[in-house]
């Protein structure tokens, strides 16, 4: 028992009916960008994300002990 071509379009229409063009395609709008976000953010390097954040700490902490004294 296979979906069959009058099944996909019966269930596509009543898509359209409930939430309209517009809506859909700006939800498909919004669906893009989270995927090329998502893509952006597997695409830089996490270690140079770790050396920045390892590098401000001890920036931070340097300055805490010097206004300490």
């Amino acid at each position: 028992m296979s979906i069959g071509f009058w099944q996909i379009a019966i269930v596509v229409i009543l898509v359209v009916l409930l939430f309209g063009r517009g809506k859909i395609s700006s939800l498909m709008g919004d669906v893009a960008k989270g995927i090329k976000s998502f893509k952006k953010g597997m695409a830089t390097d996490p270690t140079e994300d770790q050396s920045k954040n390892i590098s401000d700490n001890n920036q931070n902490n340097n300055q805490d002990s010097s206004n300490k004294e």
